[in-house]
């Protein structure tokens, strides 16, 4: 094996256990932390690709054959749903959405990873506010 299936195996086995931890754990809130981390690690593995490959290798890679234009639409799709879910959510914690859904729209994973941080940031801002106000007794 190659570094390369090396990578791809390691990374099936991180989403994997991440998807038991979601559906065994069953979190309320989302973390902001993990959702910037994972795109911040994505956008620096994204770089390294564009400077090895070229820019590119995008279009090539999903234009080749049947399965890359496949991977394409099952890309695009899937970050369309994602929006569909979160712009709701994004709207009601103040959030411009205009410029996230470009930062989505051009960078797919990197940009939506980003704008759930800035969401799950607000919410759970939002939230500890909300306790905080609660918690004190009325003068």
């Amino acid at each position: 094996m190659d570094y390369l299936q090396i990578l791809f195996f390691l990374v099936y086995a991180a989403t994997t256990c991440a998807g038991v931890y979601l559906l065994i754990a069953k979190p309320t809130k989302g973390s902001a932390l993990a959702a910037a981390s994972l795109s911040g690690l994505f956008l620096g593995y994204t770089l390294i690709q564009i400077w090895q490959e070229g820019v590119m290798m995008f279009f090539i890679n999903h234009s080749a054959n049947l399965t890359g234009i496949q991977v394409w639409w099952d890309l695009v799709m899937a970050t369309l749903i994602a929006l569909f879910f979160i712009l709701p959510r994004a709207r009601k914690v103040g959030m411009n959405v205009i410029p996230w859904a470009l930062l989505v729209g051009s960078t797919a994973s990197i940009g939506l990873l980003a704008m759930c941080a800035r969401l799950f940031w607000l919410e759970n801002a939002a939230s500890a506010s909300n306790a905080a106000s609660h918690a004190q007794p009325a003068a």
